[in-house]
């Protein structure tokens, strides 16, 4: 069973269907209508790139940065599946802040709290990945995943993110003690 840590930054998708959807409509009103052949056209085409991009919007909204599955914690940091590590290898969750890595900005001025996880520093092969720079980084051991593109990164969220990983370290940890049958 997956359970969800944290999610994906719902407000600003919601946010970006809204001129997608008033687009679409735009263009359905367009292809519609009777207009000359051409607008017609253009206003299907709209139509279909519009309904493409929410269908996109629609994804990421329902995809996660962080679950927990028995044994792992999945990390959502790129495309396709997610990177799943081991539980005993993830240490503790703490805020941290560094670039926000929003389209068109200055990346020197824009900052945002990110989320940092602390990696087991003895497991040498989990210390880097490669994952899509705008949702985060992962190196030396750290994973940083930018807090523009997740939930509210809150006191309260990180205390929840550790509480569940002390949890769940514990159950696979009594779990891995019980003798098979």
């Amino acid at each position: 069973m997956t359970e969800v840590w944290l999610h994906s930054n719902r407000r600003i998708l919601m946010l970006a269907m809204v001129p997608t959807t008033l687009l679409g409509a735009l263009g359905t009103l367009m292809f519609l209508l009777e207009l000359p052949t051409f607008v017609q056209i253009i206003g299907g085409v709209v139509a279909v790139v519009a309904c493409l991009l929410l269908l996109g919007l629609c994804q990421q909204l329902l995809r996660h940065r962080i679950t927990h599955r028995p044994g792992f914690v999945c990390f959502y940091l790129k495309s396709g599946k997610p990177i799943e590590v081991p539980i005993h290898i993830v240490e503790a969750f703490f805020l941290g802040q560094g670039p926000a890595h929003l389209p068109g900005a200055d990346q020197d001025r824009t900052k945002t709290v990110n989320l940092v996880v602390r990696l087991s520093q003895r497991e040498t092969d989990w210390a880097e990945r490669d994952v899509k720079e705008a949702l985060g980084s992962w190196k030396e051991g750290y994973i940083t995943i930018r807090g523009t593109w997740c939930e509210p990164l809150t006191k309260d969220v990180i205390h929840h993110l550790n509480s569940s990983l002390s949890q769940a370290s514990k159950a696979a940890a009594a779990e891995s003690k019980e003798p098979t049958q």
